[in-house]
C-alpha cells in the first residue's frame, strides 16, 4: 500500500514554497521527499493582487516538487497571513448531555460550537477554532474533559479569522490546478508548530514570523495559543530602505542584505561589497551608514510594532520565554540585538524541527511556515486501521487545536 502524502503550499509575498512528506518508518519524524521554492508573483502583504500570476507561480513550484517527490500532489494544506488576519478569544458553555454519566465527545463538540457562535463581519471567515482551556463544574485548567464527570462544561477558545475574498481567491488558484484544499492554516501558527518547544509554550512565548511583506505574530500562554495578529511590514521594507539609502536597484539591495546576513559576523568600520559585483560599482560602504542608520532603524520600527501587539494582547507579563524570531527576515544582520533592546525580553532564532529526509534546504528559518504546514497536516492525519481503542486518544489530540468541522469529519469516519 502506498503511503499517504502530506503536502503543504506556502503562498508568501516573496516566495511560493511547496513541500511533500510521508511518515518515516525509521522515526517519529516526517520524511521530506519533495520540496521547491519559487519566487512569488501576484502577492502583496499576504494578499493576492493578481490571480493569474499567483496561479503560474504555484503551478511552477508544485510541478518541481512533484518531480522531486515522484508523486502527484492532489491535495495540500495552504498558509494564509497578512494584515487581513484577526483573532479573538471566545467562551462557550453547555449542559452535559448525560450528567449521570461521563462527559462525551459530543459534549466537547457542542461546547466548542457554542464558543464559535460569535458575531462576525461578512468579509471575515473563521479558519481556526482552538480550545485553550476546558472548565468542568467550575474546575479550570482541564485540557481534555472526555471521560470526566460533571454537569456543566465550559471552554475558552482562540478564534482566528481571515479575509473571505482572499480565501476564495486561493481556493480558485488551487481549483485551477486540480488540487484539493485540505485547510487554511495561519502562517504564524504553522511557523510556531515547527520552531517552538513545549517548554516555551508552557512558560509563555511569542512566535514572530518575519516574511517579505508582513510579520505574523502568535502568543502562547500556559501551552495554548492565546493571541494572533499580523502587521503589514516585513523584510522587503528593509530592502527598499537599502535601495533608497545607497541609491541602488532593488536587486542590488537584496544582494547586499543577503550578503550581510551571511558574511558580516562582527562590526567593522567598512563593509567590503566588491565580491557582489553589483552594477552600481559600490565596492565598500560605511558600517554606520548601512547597518546603524538604514537597517537597524527599520528593525527598530518593526520591533516597536511587535511590542505594541504584545501590549495589545494583554499578555505582556505572561511571556517569560521571550521571542522566537523566524521567517526569511529573521536572518537580517543585527536582528537579535535590536529585538532584545526594544522588547526587553530574551530573543532567539527559530529553525524548523521535527522532520527528516531531504532537509538540507528546508532547515532554514525562511521555511518555518512551510515545514509547519506538514506538521499541522500530520497532527490531523488519520492512520490506517485505527480502532475504537484509540478513539479517545485521538480525540484528545484533536481537541487541542482542531477546528470543529475537522473533528466532525473525523468522527464521521467511525459511523457505519
Amino acid at each position: 500500500m502506498v503511503e499517504k502524502l502530506i503536502c503543504g503550499i506556502d503562498i508568501g509575498s516573496s516566495k511560493i514554497a511547496t513541500i511533500v512528506a510521508v511518515r518515516s518508518t525509521q522515526s517519529q519524524e516526517l520524511q521530506i521527499i519533495g520540496f521547491n521554492s519559487t519566487s512569488s508573483r501576484g502577492v502583496r502583504r499576504g494578499l493576492i493582487v493578481d490571480i493569474d500570476e499567483v496561479t503560474g507561480s504555484v503551478e511552477e513550484s508544485v510541478e518541481r516538487a512533484e518531480r522531486m517527490a515522484g508523486h502527484k500532489i492532489s491535495s495540500a494544506y495552504v498558509s494564509v497571513g497578512g494584515p487581513h488576519i484577526s483573532s479573538l478569544n471566545s467562551h462557550g458553555i453547555v449542559a452535559v448531555g448525560n450528567p449521570t454519566a461521563e462527559i462525551a465527545e459530543d459534549d466537547v463538540l457542542r461546547v466548542i460550537e457554542a464558543a464559535r457562535a460569535i458575531s462576525l463581519s461578512s468579509s471575515q471567515h473563521i479558519i481556526e477554532v482552538i480550545p485553550r482551556d476546558f472548565i468542568v463544574d467550575g474546575q479550570s485548567g482541564i485540557k481534555n474533559p472526555v471521560g470526566m464527570s460533571g454537569v456543566r462544561l465550559e471552554v475558552d477558545t482562540h478564534i482566528i479569522t481571515a479575509s473571505s475574498t482572499n480565501l476564495k481567491n486561493i481556493d480558485r488558484v488551487l481549483s485551477d490546478l486540480g488540487i484539493k484544499n485540505q485547510g487554511f492554516v495561519f502562517s504564524g501558527l504553522s511557523s510556531s508548530l515547527s520552531v517552538l518547544t513545549t517548554t516555551e509554550k508552557e512558560l509563555g512565548v511569542v512566535a514572530v514570523d518575519i516574511g517579505g511583506g508582513k510579520t505574523d505574530i502568535c502568543i502562547y500562554v500556559d501551552g495554548s495559543l492565546s493571541y494572533s495578529s499580523s502587521i503589514p511590514i516585513g523584510a522587503r521594507h528593509i530592502t527598499n530602505d537599502i535601495a533608497v539609502g545607497l541609491r541602488v536597484s532593488l536587486d542590488s539591495a537584496e544582494k547586499i542584505k543577503l550578503f550581510l546576513s551571511k558574511n558580516v559576523k562582527k562590526k567593522l568600520p567598512k563593509i567590503d561589497l566588491s565580491a557582489l559585483k553589483i552594477p552600481e560599482n559600490i565596492s565598500e560602504v560605511s558600517s554606520k551608514t548601512l547597518i546603524d542608520e538604514i537597517i537597524n532603524s527599520r528593525l527598530y520600527e518593526i520591533f516597536k510594532l511587535i511590542f505594541e501587539q504584545i501590549e495589545k494582547s494583554g499578555f505582556a507579563t505572561n511571556v517569560p520565554s521571550g521571542l522566537v524570531i523566524t521567517g526569511g527576515g529573521s536572518l537580517t544582520t543585527g536582528i537579535l540585538e535590536t529585538g532584545k533592546k526594544v522588547i526587553g525580553l530574551p530573543v532567539r532564532l527559530g529553525f524548523p524541527t521535527g522532520i527528516t529526509g531531504l532537509i538540507d534546504e528546508v532547515i532554514d528559518p525562511q521555511y518555518a511556515s512551510t515545514v509547519g504546514l506538514i506538521l499541522y497536516g500530520e497532527r490531523f492525519k488519520m492512520e490506517e486501521g485505527v480502532g475504537f481503542k484509540n478513539f479517545n486518544r485521538l480525540i484528545k489530540d484533536f481537541s487541542l487545536t482542531t477546528p470543529v468541522k475537522k473533528i466532525k469529519d473525523f468522527i464521521k469516519q467511525f459511523i457505519p
